[in-house]
């Protein structure tokens, strides 16, 4: 689908914090909830660990990960280099939209959403790692690398310059939990397609999307 934004916004922004023109974002976002056939609900993404429970789409709450049990609304997390965690349960009666970067890789934010989930249903829970900066293109310096190491070990990579994985460490920590991990292939730095803050400065974010079938 292509957006109502002007460059470097214009492949289908859909974040309101980017300095992309409001009245625009809002009409990509209509669009996309058309497409879909469901209300969405986006969230401020602050890179901590608040976890909210919706029941329908409002204003965006400020939240790195959102979960709903109502049937045929869309949860939507915004993304242009983290990972986009969507999760959802073998029950099909509660879904989750995470935002996992850095921060929410070592702040404990996936497991007080398997918590949450746990709590609503006894199913399977099952989990997608959208696409995301990959390990190669993940450069940090000495202090970044040494806490992400004392969180995930084996999860810093070592070469000319140091990355991180943070695939790797959120797959360990989704294992650890006992949720299946499938994963979305896909570097944001080196996809021209996907929006990618290390890459550009400047851009859009895309959205991953999840939401319970309507009955």
């Amino acid at each position: 689908m292509q957006g109502e934004s002007s460059p470097p916004y214009d492949s289908f922004n859909l974040a309101t914090h980017v300095d992309d023109d409001l009245a625009a974002v809002l009409e990509s976002r209509a669009a996309l909830s058309q497409e879909l056939g469901i209300p969405l609900q986006f969230m401020n993404q602050v890179h901590g660990s608040e976890v909210l429970r919706v029941n329908s789409a409002e204003s965006d709450p400020t939240a790195d990960a959102l979960i709903t049990t109502t049937p045929g609304l869309g949860l939507a997390v915004l993304v242009a280099d983290c990972i986009p965690l969507l999760m959802w349960d073998s029950q099909n009666t509660v879904v989750a939209a995470v935002h996992v970067g850095r921060r929410g890789a070592i702040n404990g934010l996936v497991r007080k959403v398997v918590g949450e989930m746990r709590s609503l249903s006894d199913g399977e829970i099952h989990s997608i790692i959208g696409p995301h900066i990959c390990a190669n293109c993940y450069v940090v310096g000495v202090d970044v690398a040494e806490e992400f190491e004392e969180h995930h070990p084996g999860c810093v990579r070592r070469h000319a310059t140091l990355t991180l994985d943070l695939a790797k460490a959120l797959s360990e920590d989704l294992a650890s939990l006992s949720v299946v991990v499938n994963r979305v292939s896909g570097c944001t730095v080196e996809d021209l397609n996907l929006y990618s803050y290390r890459r550009d400065g400047v851009t859009g974010r895309f959205a991953g999307v999840i939401a319970i079938a309507a009955q």
